[in-house]
């Protein structure tokens, strides 16, 4: 697929530079219904002093922004989800320049719709960040087996509920076990509720980020 041509413009976002000398940057992908605010303060509680850049998804679904299509409740549009995920990449990209960014330390972090396209930019566009803590998220390819493609010294912190009734357990589950197949270091934390981002779980991957030393 060839890659979109895509400027900082062609998103709307929020972009907080760094605070902290040497620190990384965090991709912040919303959930369904959120924007580019919503995640910012879970940028700066999982990784004080970081550089925050925050885009709004560009699709909408009955007046809630969203990152791709989906057919139904629970059933994606994987081929949009595909295309959808190329252009936010070459967003990244172009942000690396625009806002000076390192390459190499590169973070993205999500919750639900976010999660799902953090983890199709992991298994997509290998070699775009450093590693991920996703919440709330799942397989994003659903009954495709992604390609083969080498995550090995990615680090990966996946936080999901066990009674989620969106983002099944076993979407959970099989999505940490296809990054630990392509060799991402994979840290899987459950909680025993919903659709949700506990604060035992935002501590679990506070810590896992300053183990991580992005």
């Amino acid at each position: 697929m060839t890659a979109p041509e895509v400027g900082v413009e062609d998103f709307t976002h929020v972009f907080e530079p760094a605070t902290a000398s040497g620190a990384p940057a965090l991709l912040l992908l919303h959930g369904t219904g959120a924007d580019e605010h919503d995640l910012l303060p879970l940028g700066r509680a999982l990784a004080p002093g970081a550089a925050l850049l925050s885009p709004r998804g560009k699709v909408t679904e009955n007046g809630m922004n969203r990152w791709f299509r989906r057919l139904r409740e629970g059933v994606f549009d994987v081929d949009d989800l595909i295309a959808r995920t190329a252009e936010l990449a070459a967003f990244v990209r172009a942000a690396i320049l625009a806002y000076d960014l390192d390459p190499e330390r590169i973070v993205v972090s999500g919750f639900s719709n976010g999660a799902n396209t953090g983890a199709g930019l992991l298994l997509l566009h290998p070699g775009l960040v450093a590693g991920a803590a996703l919440f709330a998220g799942g397989a994003p390819l659903q009954g495709r087996e992604p390609d083969p493609v080498d995550l090995s010294g990615v680090q990966v912190f996946l936080g999901n509920g066990v009674a989620d009734p969106i983002t099944t357990i076993d979407q959970a589950r099989l999505v940490a076990a296809q990054l630990g197949q392509r060799g991402a270091d994979v840290e899987a934390r459950e909680h025993p509720g919903g659709h949700q981002l506990t604060p035992d779980v935002l501590t679990q991957a506070r810590e896992w980020f300053e183990r991580a030393k992005f």
